[in-house]
């Protein structure tokens, strides 16, 4: 501590040592409305927990299935993969999947990737290595409940499928998944393409939901092999999470021309036998992860693109730019890169691999010769005021209309759920006239014992939304089934001593994913190829490990200000006049004290504290503690709450 006299400071720890004891054991959430939680140790669940969380670790705040990055980051550092795998697995059921193509909305969350902090962690990329660096052997999670004697039909073998029928199982139910498919997977195996993710990764996990006892059928649809009113009467509940196969296929002229299709039944096709039916122009027309996947498929396939020239394609306006072939796929989307839904780096390995994009675009005919497409009428955009998805709306630009060549046009236009499989006699009771399911956040139906979940329910979107879905609709069965809450969520609290970093570490670059060479890519070799360990304890080392908690105890705090002189951030401790509250105890704002004498507390705000401990070491009077904060799925009663209560 070098800059402090030591003497006083050793005045001031003598003097303040007693009463210091004294406080050590004071209850202090009893004692102080400003405490950061409503338990000094052990678990809360206080509105005021939850709400520390959603703020302190933003990065599992923002993942729907609420994974403890953190944690598991720390344990990926230490070499702890089996339990970084672990803590995975409790949480988002497909780690080694998610690992390689999750949306990661928790990166974008991330404290590291604030203005002036660097650049996010690399969260996806370390879950993988997770997964990669493991034991080899199959992963089986405890049950929470005995056999309860109830049986449930889960109808689709996707992730939100997949998700609710383990969690469901857990829970003591049997419960069976019923897949129309000839293997289980959902969009996993047949929207994904094998060099993103490899089949052996999705059955070694799926593998992991069957050890459980969740039995999964194959080859039988609901709706044809059996009636949902035949399925509901042999079960105790049903869950519907069939997915979204119902295509979005554009309503423009010359839509029935040959050369047209989907870009996810040009997927499954791919996925299914190695190969599908493509021309050499090929326009793929979006700008999600389907058109990602579809644009290197494409390219995979042998498909090439265009570039510019003068227009002699049949039916096309005299005098219009026509783009005629060169060696590579084009993508056209409507917006703007900004309005994308992609992962990141992924328009990069576009590049990588000499495709294009093409943006502020919209398609509004197909050209054709003899049946079948000969090209794409397109016309340019700008960007107007924002929709309802809060993304700028395309406007079209007059005059600005051009032809593009194409034998092939694959739509990544989105897809919604079908629901044209229900009985007739149960459609009245589940469908909106809009086809769309009856449902509430939740999962449940009109019907009680019917349940909807993941995209199903939601409409099309990412692996994780679905999976963090799906284990919700799963309390909301396992309720109805024991009439009872079963499941819960806490907040555990321990002491700690130390969080593990040091300051250098916050320099460390983010590392980047290998990848194999571009011409070595075909159509199942994997383009990312992990971290190995070295990468794996870099990039980990980076996160700020926001689940400890500093906290400045207010009655041995001597207000000598040695923190705040300490802190790296303008706003991580405070000098405050007054904190305001909720109804709930939560701590909503501040009013900043402007000077000494109207200082009333020091503050650690930890929305802005980026654990670095600098206070804690500067405190001459042990006045600040540190605690790991942790929020637990748990089992809420019976015999599997005793058991995990000694955990």
């Amino acid at each position: 501590m070098a800059g402090f006299d030591e003497a006083w400071l050793e005045t001031l720890r003598t003097e303040h040592a007693q009463p210091l004891a004294e406080k050590k054991t004071a209850p202090r959430s009893l004692a102080y409305p400003f405490a950061a939680l409503s338990e000094h140790h052990g678990s809360g669940s206080a509105a005021k927990d939850f709400d520390w969380i959603a703020r302190n670790i933003p990065c599992q705040e923002a993942c729907p299935a609420h994974t403890n990055i953190p944690e598991y980051l720390t344990a990926i550092y230490s070499g702890e993969y089996d339990r970084a795998y672990r803590l995975n697995l409790e949480s988002n059921v497909f780690p080694g999947v998610l690992g390689r193509v999750c949306a990661r909305p928790c990166e974008a969350r991330c404290r590291h990737g604030w203005d002036g902090l660097g650049e996010s962690v690399a969260i996806c990329h370390s879950k993988r290595a997770a997964a990669d660096l493991k034991g080899s052997d199959p992963v089986l999670l405890d049950k929470w409940y005995p056999d309860s004697g109830k049986m449930v039909a889960v109808v689709g073998a996707g992730v939100a499928g997949l998700a609710v029928a383990r969690e469901l199982a857990r829970c003591g139910h049997a419960v069976t998944v019923l897949e129309k498919h000839s293997v289980p997977g959902g969009m996993m195996n047949q929207g994904i393409p094998e060099f993103r993710l490899p089949h052996e990764v999705i059955e070694r996990e799926i593998e992991q939901v069957k050890l459980l006892g969740v039995e999964i059928t194959c080859g039988v649809e609901v709706g044809k092999d059996i009636t949902l009113t035949k399925l509901r009467a042999a079960n105790d509940a049903v869950v519907l999470a069939a997915g979204t196969l119902r295509p979005n296929l554009l309503d423009l002229p010359g839509k029935e021309l040959k050369g047209i299709r989907h870009g996810l039944d040009f997927l499954l096709e791919v996925n299914a036998f190695g190969s599908a039916e493509i021309g050499r122009h090929v326009i793929v027309i979006g700008g999600g992860f389907t058109a990602m996947d579809c644009a290197r498929t494409a390219k995979r396939l042998g498909a090439v693109t265009l570039a510019f020239g003068e227009s002699d394609a049949p039916g096309a306006p005299r005098g219009t730019v026509l783009y005629p072939p060169r060696d590579h796929v084009a993508v056209w989307y409507r917006r703007t890169h900004n309005e994308m839904l992609t992962t990141p780096g992924e328009l990069k390995e576009l590049g990588h691999e000499h495709i294009d994009m093409e943006f502020l675009v919209s398609p509004v005919r197909y050209i054709g010769e003899n049946g079948a497409v000969t090209g794409v009428e397109f016309v340019r955009n700008e960007l107007g005021a924002p929709d309802a998805s809060g993304r700028r709306r395309p406007v079209p630009v007059e005059g600005s209309a051009f032809v593009v060549e194409a034998d092939t046009v694959l739509l990544a236009t989105g897809q919604f759920p079908d629901g044209e499989w229900i009985d007739g006699d149960l459609k009245a009771d589940l469908l909106d006239l809009d086809r769309w399911l009856r449902r509430d956040a939740d999962g449940r139906t009109p019907l009680k014992d019917i349940f909807v979940a993941g995209d199903y329910a939601e409409g099309a979107s990412s692996l994780i939304n679905a999976i963090g879905h799906g284990k919700q609709v799963a309390r909301t069965v396992d309720e109805y089934l024991s009439t009872e809450e079963r499941i819960r969520d806490r907040v555990r609290i321990v002491d700690a001593g130390d969080t593990g970093r040091i300051r250098e570490m916050d320099a460390v670059p983010l590392q980047s994913m290998p990848l194999c060479n571009v011409e070595q890519r075909d159509l199942t070799a994997e383009v990312e190829t992990g971290y190995d360990a070295g990468l794996a304890v870099d990039e980990t080392q980076r996160c700020y490990r926001c689940h400890y908690k500093y906290e400045i105890d207010s009655d041995r705090c001597i207000y000598c200000d040695w923190c705040i002189k300490a802190k790296p951030r303008p706003d991580c401790i405070l000098r405050v006049k007054e904190l305001k509250y909720d109804d709930e105890g939560r701590i909503v704002d501040w009013e900043e004290a402007t000077g000494t004498d109207d200082t009333n507390l020091i503050w650690i705000n930890q929305e802005d504290c980026i654990r670095c401990g600098a206070c804690l070491r500067a405190c001459p009077v042990d006045a600040i503690s540190l605690q790991k904060v942790d929020r637990e799925t748990v089992p809420a009663c019976g015999p599997a709450r005793r058991e995990r209560a000694h955990d």
